[in-house]
């Protein structure tokens, strides 16, 4: 959610979509629905576009519908074997496809730990076709005291990754 905040206030239009076991895993991380959540955003900006993840028309599924990039944060491991793998079995997988054949910035953020063999394989596969992998990994040296200091580390990063200016955590001096 603050990838998407930031990425608002930074006047980009955002494309947004989840899986129905990210819907499920956010409800019980955050308490929101995905109600809450388009409510919040659609109060934010009106350059958020939300999809279903279903909807392989969506504009984003074409490699001829340009974008600058996309964003898996978080990545289950699931997700990423698909990406991994060419199956664009739902619109999440998809657009990652489109990105990698087009030659877009494509991040992924993997949200488990440790990794096993397959899971860095497939990272590894991810990283030649041209995918950032960006592991949700904390440092110390910026002095977090909460975890919105490392949440804004790791969204930082990512914008960084895109090339967009922000401030949202000290920098290594």
């Amino acid at each position: 959610m603050r990838l998407i905040e930031e990425l608002l206030k930074s006047d980009c239009k955002v494309h947004f979509l989840i899986s129905k076991n990210g819907c499920n895993v956010m409800k019980y991380e955050t308490g929101l629905t995905f109600d809450d959540v388009v409510q919040h955003f659609k109060k934010i900006s009106e350059k958020i576009n939300i999809y279903d993840v279903d909807d392989m028309f969506a504009p984003i599924a074409s490699g001829s519908y340009k974008l600058d990039g996309m964003v898996i944060i978080p990545c289950s491991m699931g997700t990423l074997s698909s990406i991994a793998c060419g199956i664009s079995s739902n619109l999440i997988h998809r657009a990652a496809d489109v990105c990698l054949k087009e030659k877009r910035k494509l991040i992924i953020v993997p949200r488990e730990t440790p990794f096993n063999l397959i899971h860095l394989k497939n990272m590894a596969a991810l990283s030649k076709m041209g995918a950032n992998i960006l592991p949700a990994v904390m440092t110390f040296y910026n002095k977090p005291t909460s975890i919105d200091d490392m949440i804004n580390f790791i969204v930082g990063r990512v914008l960084d990754v895109l090339g967009i200016e922000n401030n949202l955590f000290n920098r290594w001096i």
